[in-house]
């Protein structure tokens, strides 16, 4: 009989096959541990001249939807959008998602959570203290955008604006939440109307429905543009997909819609990007108009990686 002959590689290959003398032949180790779910909490980006960062303070799950959004529609049809868009109509997600604007000269920080360790854990995973933070613009005083103030506690070197009917409303109201973070710094605060200034390239507009003096902001640095609009719409179906749709929250909910197809109405037609304090975080997209009836929101994806083109 001819002895087989065997490669090198046919060896090397057969060798790999036979277990090591005395090693123990076992099953496949377990699969490893869950680790449980995660998601960023920082989102940082150049507008221009400025960096933008959007933070994420703090997201819940809340029942019962239909109890917040679409207040004036019924629960067939609430339910037959919500399944259009992969929802459940029974749950929704809240995200609380303040905005850092560093625009060079100054820290500027639009809104402040629902609370002080909110606020300030989000802050330090963007790599700033609260100390550093210049300037802090309220868009409107419900408790998930003043909590974080602390009574001024917070933000020891900050000044404070926000929209003056904003600030005359709440002062009248007896609000818990105004006389705990407000009352106690009111002599901070600077009072902007309709198209003034916070700082070089960012301009108040007001947008009111949701509260009575409702301010979005303008932000422009050099050609580029972008909309902080705070709670124009609370989500991105049940609120800005259909901006007729009655929201609990919303103080004035004919002027709340009005505002709705005003604010969309602009950004989708001038293609300006938006950060809304509740769109799914990291809360930056684009709208595009929708037929007669609505908008569609638009996720921003790699956009703000680019370097922006001529032209």
């Amino acid at each position: 009989m001819t002895p087989l002959k065997l490669s090198r590689r046919q060896a090397l290959a057969a060798a790999a096959a036979v277990p090591l003398a005395g090693a123990a032949v076992r099953p496949a180790a377990a699969a490893a541990d869950m680790k449980g779910p995660t998601m960023a909490q920082v989102n940082r980006f150049r507008l221009g001249g400025f960096e933008v960062t959007t933070l994420l303070a703090g997201t819940r799950t809340v029942p019962d939807p239909q109890g917040t959004f679409g207040m004036n529609v019924t629960p067939e049809e609430f339910a037959a959008v919500s399944a259009a868009h992969f929802l459940p109509a029974d749950a929704a997600q809240f995200f609380f998602t303040p905005t850092v604007v560093n625009t060079g000269s100054e820290l500027i920080l639009f809104d402040a959570g629902l609370d002080p360790e909110g606020i300030t854990g989000a802050l330090a995973a963007a790599g700033y203290t609260p100390d550093q933070v210049d300037a802090v613009v309220v868009t409107h005083m419900h408790g998930d955008h003043i909590g974080g103030i602390g009574g001024g506690a917070t933000f020891p070197n900050a000044r404070y604006l926000t929209g003056r009917a904003e600030f005359d409303h709440w002062a009248g109201a007896g609000n818990d939440g105004f006389e705990a973070n407000i009352r106690p710094i009111a002599e901070r605060f600077a009072f902007l109307e309709d198209g003034g200034t916070v700082a070089a390239g960012i301009t108040g507009m007001a947008a009111p429905g949701h509260t009575p003096g409702h301010m979005i902001y303008m932000l422009e640095s050099e050609g580029r543009r972008l909309a902080i609009t705070a709670d124009t719409a609370n989500h991105y179906v049940w609120s800005l997909g259909h901006p007729d749709w009655e929201v609990r929250f919303d103080m004035d909910k004919a002027a709340a819609a009005q505002t709705r197809r005003q604010v969309f109405g602009m950004l989708a037609a001038e293609r300006i990007p938006f950060i809304g304090y509740h769109m799914p975080f990291p809360a930056l997209g684009f709208v595009e108009a929708r037929g007669a009836d609505g908008f569609r929101y638009v996720p921003a994806s790699y956009q703000f990686m680019l370097e922006p083109t001529e032209g």
